[in-house]
């Protein structure tokens, strides 16, 4: 039956009934006399372990628990928490033809984020690709295409601004809810030598892997397919992983997966655009529209994966959620993807949309 926490005065009551009833000639109720001081602090005791008591309950098990707790079990089951890591790219920098630019050279954005040069770099006539590095963990370190970067340190006969080619590979800290649902993946799926859920394992503890998909015998007997996507990482590509990020991971899962599996391929997902068209939306507003796109990404987050088929009753659905009691209709059938290995984008890049008339 479940257990329903007393409130302090219920426990003062309850102290006092006891010494009334067993000590005879006690009465606690008296204010300030010694009885009722004694009572009450003894209450206050008890009241004080019975929240301790409560709260454990709620954290010794991870589906509950709170950031230490939560830490506690990764640190048995897998190692710990996913740290955070440092975003890299490319700028391009202009300046006199031959000028060294060091290694080491700061730079920094607007809002104060600090980069430095990766390597020597001679400047050429034209503009120079220079690697860099950023000095803070996390997504806040990735940095989109025509962004732009300042020298903090004056270098002669360079120009002070550079442009980004691209700064990503930035990934925060796993959240306390992704971690929570690795340890309940972990507790509910025991290792079993190789099964499907064992490389889904594998792969979510690499950094900034978000979602994983498993084929076995996609590509014969007795091989396995991954695919995987980065959300947060890759979030200008919608998720979709590079080329360097699939061959650390397929390096990776060699150290952990069965010798008796004949190959292991880690392919990155083929994106292939989707465009939902909505007629005769009774209340047609840019705040609407945004809710609807939020609402179809999200969507497409939940169920999206290689060689899904998004259905339209999936899509009306989600519109329904966003824009409550108003009506619209839906122009579009079910969005079948061209191959096993393509996963459905709304992202314009990969010829995805949100077609509004």
């Amino acid at each position: 039956m479940p257990f329903t926490l007393p409130d302090l005065p219920s426990v003062r009551r309850q102290n006092r009934d006891f010494l009334a009833a067993f000590l005879e000639g006690a009465d606690a109720s008296v204010p300030n006399s010694a009885l009722r001081v004694l009572s009450d602090q003894n209450a206050g005791g008890a009241f004080l372990n019975l929240k301790y008591l409560a709260w454990l309950a709620k954290n010794l098990l991870p589906d509950m628990a709170e950031k230490g707790w939560l830490d506690r079990w990764a640190n048995i089951l897998f190692g710990g928490r996913k740290a955070a890591t440092f975003a890299a790219g490319r700028i391009t920098v202009t300046g006199t033809p031959g000028t060294l630019l060091p290694a080491g050279t700061p730079l920094a954005t607007s809002d104060g984020i600090q980069y430095q040069t990766a390597a020597d770099v001679y400047l050429s006539a034209t503009t120079t690709p220079v690697a860099v590095t950023c000095l803070t963990a996390g997504a806040i370190g990735n940095r989109d295409q025509g962004a732009l970067l300042s020298l903090t340190v004056a270098v002669s006969s360079v120009n002070a601004q550079a442009t980004v080619v691209l700064i990503d590979g930035g990934a925060d800290t796993e959240s306390d809810e992704d971690l929570r649902a690795r340890i309940l993946l972990r507790i509910r799926n025991p290792p079993m030598g190789g099964c499907v859920t064992d490389y889904q394992q594998w792969t979510l503890s690499l950094p900034g892997v978000s979602r994983v998909w498993v084929a076995p015998c996609e590509m014969g007997p007795g091989t396995v397919t991954v695919r995987f996507a980065c959300d947060v990482l890759r979030a200008s590509s919608d998720g979709l992983p590079t080329a360097d990020d699939c061959a650390l991971a397929k390096a990776y899962l060699d150290t952990v997966r069965p010798v008796t599996v004949a190959d292991l391929f880690v392919p990155p997902s083929i994106p292939q655009g989707i465009v939902p068209r909505i007629l005769n939306l009774s209340a047609d507003t840019p705040s609407l529209r945004l809710a609807i796109e939020a609402a179809l990404q999200a969507m497409l987050l939940e169920r999206a994966a290689p060689g899904q088929t998004i259905f339209a009753c999936w899509i009306s659905d989600a519109i329904s959620e966003a824009v409550g009691d108003v009506t619209f209709d839906l122009a579009t059938g079910d969005f079948v993807m061209a191959n096993r290995g393509s996963i459905a984008s709304l992202k314009a890049q990969f010829g995805g949309g949100i077609a509004f008339t």
